[in-house]
């Protein structure tokens, strides 16, 4: 069992995987809380999704790709830089997502987890193949 373990930890998507479930923790749980505060929804989405970009940078530059990791310095920077873009492009996702969901009559926990999931996808080809390349 350990051995499988060891092997499906090698594996970059699964540790991606990994990580996005501990930062959606963070973000669906925020979502959750503060969805009764009567606060727009898109602003609501939009905060409860950047808590968790500050959670998945932590795990992402750790442990998901730390082989990739810059040293400190411009490109330490740079890659900071590009995982933030990376993230915008992910809250923009989930936020058109999410309002235009609301407004054709969805569930906005349902819209929540219909974005969660294309953001899912967006972000991870754009880590692996521009920010941690």
């Amino acid at each position: 069992m350990n051995r499988v373990m060891a092997l499906l930890w090698r594996a970059t998507y699964l540790r991606y995987l990994a990580a996005s479930a501990a930062a959606l923790g963070v973000d669906f749980s925020l979502f959750l809380a503060l969805q009764a505060s009567g606060m727009p929804i898109a602003l609501l989405s939009a905060l409860s999704y950047s808590a968790g970009i500050v959670m998945h940078w932590l795990i992402s530059s750790r442990l998901v790709f730390a082989g990739e990791l810059r040293d400190v310095g411009i490109d330490r920077a740079r890659q900071q830089a590009l995982f933030l873009l990376s993230a915008f492009a992910g809250l923009l996702i989930t936020v058109a997502i999410v309002s235009l969901a609301v407004q054709f009559g969805l569930d906005a926990r349902l819209a929540k987890l219909i974005a969660i999931a294309a953001s899912f996808q967006a972000t991870y080809l754009l880590r692996a193949k521009i920010v941690f390349a």
